[in-house]
Parts: structure tokens; sequence; C-alpha cells
């Protein structure tokens, strides 16, 4: 169940031969997404777990479940910004009653990305999954 972006991601992925280009792709997918205006950088939307610094601002369109979930990112690490890209692409756009059946985890496998990231990386796509999960669900109980 996969965003048509994030369909795109694993359809140059999957033409992208080696680690080095894709971790390349990743960064470039990192630069093109619109940064997070420091005022948005705070307790608040941080997101603990991470070892680098990462924030989430949920932007949600519309009331209930029904509502579409968006959010912004912003990473102090060029990596880290590119996960939080296709992160973006998995889930923006999706009704928020949605979000908690994306199955993330097989998702960025299928990238690769299980097997190709650090554990400390790892650890904090987990916690930027779950801050997105909670994130979607206070939205969809209003």
């Amino acid at each position: 169940m996969a965003t048509p972006a994030f369909e795109d991601i694993a359809e140059t992925f999957e033409f992208l031969d080696d680690w080095e280009d894709r971790y390349r792709h990743v960064i470039e997918l990192g630069k093109a997404m619109p940064a997070l205006d420091e005022a948005f950088r705070v307790p608040a939307t941080k997101v603990e777990g991470c070892a680098s610094q990462v924030w989430l601002l949920p932007r949600i369109e519309g009331q209930g479940p029904e509502a579409r979930f968006d959010f912004q990112g912003e990473s102090d690490a060029m990596i880290v910004r590119g996960l939080i890209a296709i992160l973006h692409a998995l889930y923006s756009g999706l009704p928020v009653a949605e979000v908690a059946k994306v199955d993330a985890p097989a998702e960025l496998a299928r990238l690769g990305l299980d097997q190709h990231l650090s554990s400390q990386r790892s650890n904090g796509v987990r916690a930027m999954v779950e801050r997105i999960g909670l994130l979607a669900a206070a939205a969809a109980q209003g």
C-alpha cells in the first residue's frame, strides 16, 4: 500500500546498482525537501531516539479519520533528511486513519534500507515511524 511517490523512489532504487549511488540518491531527496523553519525546531516537534537531531511537524488537512496526513521534517544530517523525504513519500496524502496500516518496515525493506543502515540510523527511522503513527492517530481522533 505505497503511494505513487514512494513507488517512484522504489523504481529508482531498482535502477541504481550499488549502494553508494543509492546513498547519494537518498541525500539528493533530502536536499530537495523544503527546510523546516527554525521556529518549528522545538522540543515539541523533536523526535527522541534518533542519533541526529530530527524534527517532524504535522500538516493535517481536514478533520477526523478522512483528514489527509502530511508533515514537514528536518534533520542536521543529510542522510537523515533523505530518510525523512522517503518517509514523506510513504505517508504524505494518506487519510490519517490509513497511516497505521502502512507496513513501514516492509516498504523500507523493498529499498534495502533494513540491510544498509547502521543500527543507530535504523533506530532513528523506527522512532520517526512511531512519531508519524502517533501524529496521525491523534489527528484521526480529532
